[in-house]
């Protein structure tokens, strides 16, 4: 079976957020995965983080393409919109769909075989453009539904279940967003909710190309001695550098810290990032940092988990094409057709 509904009843006095909604009514149909895999913890946590936002379900599009990941969007969020593409191509339907309607807010799961592989191009240009989006891989380094291949972001010598050793080199995928552009880059683990939630939260409102890598173990493929991405050695092998909240301009900010132990992000929009460093000489601010880090860090055999980059000025595409503020779907015929001076003009324009 594919698809299982949840029961419809709860308990009466559930918690709501301040759009009147429980956690609840952000989830979907009940998961087909295997028991224990990691892509249920993220799709928890992001469960979690629209709730908290008070996020209306249906002002979210949620995209994937195939595989294990792409399956996700099923169990959760499920009054939203949602459209599952081919493999490796959901972000050009999200880019397509944000071209058309800018009012909603985007989020595109995917897999490391769905986008370090066949759709790696896909990715790389969606990052680029600077879609607005969440851009969410699942990445467990194996190919799940068949039966357990090294994946694209499978690391160098790592062992497979069968006893098949890797000798390609891995694709970074959170050091390729930082150097194709992307304004807000992260890593974080699937048994990690504390660190995943936030992360989420602040990626669905930052207003430009978030890139988050969810290292998410497969149970059935990637969870023994020799895998670098099981649940033991991510836990052992993982460099958090920072701890973070959010803050949305409707908030008070009632946290402390002690001083020098925070570094605050002031996005355009009002919302603050709070960081609680764990790594001295980390600035989430600098590109080039960023990327120093990962590479030093990867040397180590460390994996780094956190908020790696953020620009406090982002922009995205629509800014970059200088389109109009509303959504392009809601124009009339009267706002597509200017009329035959407007066209002699710009026609002109381009002799």
């Amino acid at each position: 079976m594919s698809y299982l509904p949840k029961p419809k009843l709860h308990h009466p006095k559930l918690p709501t957020n301040a759009i009147g909604l429980t956690r609840r009514d952000y989830e979907g149909a009940i998961s087909t995965l295997c028991a224990g895999c990691g892509h249920d913890s993220i799709s928890s946590a992001i469960i979690q983080a629209c709730f908290n936002l008070s996020l209306p379900p249906h002002r979210i599009a949620k995209m994937s393409g195939i595989g294990c990941s792409s399956k996700t969007p099923t169990y959760f969020l499920g009054n939203a919109h949602g459209f599952n593409s081919v493999h490796g191509r959901m972000p050009s339907v999200l880019t397509g769909a944000y071209l058309a309607n800018r009012d909603l807010v985007y989020l595109g799961v995917s897999g490391d075989g769905d986008s370090a592989s066949i759709g790696f191009g896909q990715f790389a240009h969606s990052i680029r453009r600077g879609v607005n989006m969440c851009y969410i891989v699942e990445n467990n380094g194996v190919y799940g539904l068949t039966k357990g291949q090294f994946s694209a972001t499978s690391d160098w010598g790592s062992v497979a279940k069968k006893g098949a050793i890797n000798t390609d080199q891995p694709i970074d995928l959170a050091a390729i967003a930082v150097q194709l552009g992307a304004t807000f880059v992260a890593r974080s683990f699937s048994g990690d909710k504390e660190q995943l939630v936030p992360l989420i939260e602040a990626a669905l409102v930052h207003e430009g190309a978030a890139f988050i890598d969810v290292l998410s173990p497969c149970v059935a493929f990637n969870n023994h001695p020799g895998s670098t991405k099981s649940y033991d050695y991510v836990r052992e092998h993982n460099e958090a550098l920072n701890k973070l909240d959010i803050m949305l301009r409707r908030d008070e900010i009632t946290v402390k810290y002690a001083p020098g132990e925070v570094t605050e992000v002031t996005q355009h929009d009002g919302t603050i990032l709070r960081l609680r460093k764990l790594h001295e000489g980390h600035d989430p601010t600098n590109r080039a940092s960023a990327m120093h880090h990962i590479l030093d860090r990867k040397a180590a055999g460390e994996i780094v988990t956190g908020l790696i980059y953020v620009d406090p000025e982002p922009s995205a595409l629509h800014e970059h094409l200088g389109t109009i503020a509303g959504p392009l779907n809601a124009l009339g015929d009267a706002d597509l057709n200017p009329g035959i001076d407007a066209l002699e003009s710009i026609n002109a324009a381009l002799r």
